[in-house]
């Protein structure tokens, strides 16, 4: 078992397939292959050993997927590191993995610390001009076409990728050969994924979204990947229509700023399929989407350690405002604080089990069993679900807003101030009060030329929602935080107060 099987077979049976397009250029399944034996057999060649750590410090580029494969195929453990870190970040990462081997940028490079990360050997750049630094070229130059790949257990860990640490520092999901390639092809199933399709990627491949549901399923299924640096409107969408592109997968934020940007029809009518995951998509914002371009929206749940799907919305039937139901050989339950399951229709915990969870945190035993309690693998989500099975998403733990003892949910408020037509993107958090404990702040970006004020949104959600699910306080704000990956940040909402 080893997770570049998937592209050594679709090497075998079409080498002259279109595996990768990036700017221009493309790059067959055959091709592909043949670079990621070269760069295997240099990493071999450079003491790269079955277990050892390589990082992968890289934006959007071919090269991440090829270092990706390479260190799959040596049986090394590949660590993402999110290309938007800086030196302390890439530091904590780098020492916490015991990475020994980087690939780069000369872009990034400034940004690795190298004299205080002592197990980081060699670095590799892969794109510009770093003088003295070994160049990925030099290594596939030196490499051969042909590489026997490390045949490894299911449970030999496969990648690390660090949670987006919003509490404390980020910790390092262990995912295994077998995690993988079972949600992979889980991904496929849901999905439809299949080798006539073209796969847009503007998502960070460093997250386990696009590197995972996208990445490596597209390579399972045998599909084109249409690689983007980043997700740029005008870009994405232009190339959209040149490569006839058939799925599109993003997070709410995207499908927000296409809906607010009007984006006629015809730019995206090569879409056969729409797909959201890594942040609760908005009800409103989902319908508003169908009805403008057709297609549903479709809805995957899940988390990094569990790689990263568990849940589906759906190969059947869909369910609008739903996540789904688990996908095959996982199970998902609601639990109360006493993890016993609560009725249908309650509200509790979301909490998952199968093929798919993580083996560990990296070097956190006692954070492994807290999240891992009970058998189950513990979201932090809170949601229900009905008598059929589907999961309905209510706010993170954490989000919740305790107004006088009573429980607000973000995600609440949020659905219904989207309803609110000059408004193209919302951010309800708590804030603290002396009488009530925490009161309801919602942050607003209206729409281009629309006139908005803190006192209509007040008025008019006093008109829709309880008192005290109405926002105390609104801001009017040109722009929300947002990670890489589009999630809005409100931890950094809640410390700019």
């Amino acid at each position: 078992m080893n997770i570049a099987n998937h592209v050594e077979r679709i090497a075998r049976e079409a080498p002259g397939r279109k595996a990768i397009v990036f700017e221009g250029r493309d790059v067959r399944y055959g091709a592909l292959d043949a670079f990621a034996n070269a760069l295997a057999g240099a990493l071999k060649a450079n003491g790269v050993r079955r277990g050892d750590r390589i990082a992968l410090y890289l934006p959007n580029i071919p090269a991440f997927m090829l270092a990706y494969l390479a260190g799959q195929k040596v049986g090394a453990i590949v660590v993402s590191i999110n290309s938007m870190f800086k030196s302390e970040e890439v530091k904590y990462i780098v020492n916490d993995s015991g990475a020994r081997l980087m690939f780069t940028t000369a872009e990034l490079l400034p940004n690795v610390p190298r004299d205080q990360c002592p197990a980081l050997g060699k670095i590799v750049n892969c794109e510009g001009v770093a003088a003295g630094e070994i160049g990925l070229g030099d290594w596939l130059a030196a490499g051969k076409a042909q590489f026997t790949t490390e045949d490894m257990n299911p449970d030999d860990p496969a990648a690390l990728l660090y949670s987006s640490g919003t509490t404390g520092f980020p910790k390092g999901v262990t995912l295994t050969h077998n995690n993988i390639i079972s949600n992979t092809r889980a991904a496929v199933h849901c999905s439809g994924h299949s080798s006539a399709d073209r796969l847009a990627i503007f998502l960070p491949l460093f997250h386990v979204f696009a590197q995972n549901y996208i990445m490596n399923a597209g390579f399972e299924a045998g599909a084109t990947l249409v690689l983007f640096r980043r997700f740029v409107p005008d870009v994405v969408l232009e190339e959209i229509q040149r490569q006839r592109v058939t799925m599109f997968f993003g997070v709410p934020t995207i499908y927000i700023a296409l809906l607010g940007a009007n984006v006629p029809k015809e730019k995206l009518a090569s879409i056969r399929y729409y797909f959201s995951a890594a942040a609760t998509m908005p009800q409103e914002i989902s319908r508003r989407w169908t009805d403008t371009y057709g297609p549903a929206v479709h809805e995957g749940y899940g988390l990094t350690e569990c790689s990263p799907c568990a849940a589906y919305n759906h190969v059947s039937r869909h369910k609008f405002g739903s996540v789904g139901t688990a996908i095959e050989d996982f199970e998902v339950k609601i639990f109360d604080e006493k993890d016993k399951e609560v009725a249908r229709g309650e509200w509790g915990e979301i909490v998952m089990r199968g093929p798919g969870v993580m083996k560990e945190y990296w070097g956190k035993p006692e954070e492994t069993a807290q999240a891992l309690r009970s058998g189950w693998l513990h979201s932090g989500d809170i949601g229900s679900m009905d008598e059929d099975g589907y999961v309905f998403i209510v706010d993170r733990v954490k989000d919740m807003i305790n107004v006088s003892g009573f429980k607000v949910w973000p995600a609440e408020v949020e659905n219904y101030l989207y309803q609110i037509p000059e408004i193209r993107e919302v951010a309800v958090y708590g804030i603290p009060d002396p009488l009530k404990g925490e009161a309801v702040c919602a942050a607003v970006v209206p729409k281009e030329g629309a006139q908005l004020t803190p006192e209509y949104v007040i008025d008019w959600c006093r008109e829709k929602l309880a008192a005290y699910k109405t926002p105390a306080r609104v801001d009017i704000v040109k722009e929300l935080p947002k990670s890489a990956t589009g999630k809005i940040l409100k931890r950094m909402l809640r410390q700019q107060q």
